[in-house]
C-alpha cells in the first residue's frame, strides 16, 4: 500500500511540475525549438549547442526586459523635469504679460 501512495505522490508532483512548465511558457518555447530544429535543412552537428544558442539570443522581450525598464523609468523622470520646466515657463509667462500692461500704462 504504501509503495502506491509513493507512486501516487510522485505523479502528482509530476503532474504539478508539468502544469508549472506549460504555464510558465516553458513548453511552448521548448516546442518551438525543438520544431525550428527539425525543420533546418542541414543539421547542426551539435545539437546542443544549437538549442544554447537559440535560448541565449531569445526574443527581446524576455532578453530585454529590465534594459527597457530601466530605460522606462529614466524617460519618465525626463518627462516629469520637462513638464515640470514647461509649468514654470508657463508661470514667467504669465507674470510678464500681466506686467507688461501695467507698464505701457505709466
Amino acid at each position: 500500500m504504501s509503495g502506491q501512495l509513493s507512486q501516487n505522490k510522485a505523479e502528482n508532483r509530476r503532474e504539478d511540475f508539468r502544469k508549472y512548465l506549460e504555464k510558465s511558457g516553458v513548453v511552448d518555447a521548448m516546442t518551438k525549438l525543438l520544431v525550428g530544429l527539425y525543420e533546418e535543412p542541414e543539421k547542426p552537428e551539435d545539437a546542443l549547442d544549437y538549442v544554447r544558442k537559440q535560448f541565449q539570443g531569445g526574443p527581446i522581450e524576455e532578453v530585454d526586459v529590465i534594459a527597457l525598464r530601466n530605460e522606462r523609468d529614466e524617460l519618465s523622470i525626463k518627462l516629469k523635469e520637462a513638464e515640470d520646466r514647461i509649468k514654470e515657463l508657463e508661470q514667467k509667462v504669465e507674470t510678464l504679460s500681466t506686467q507688461q500692461p501695467q507698464q505701457t500704462a505709466s
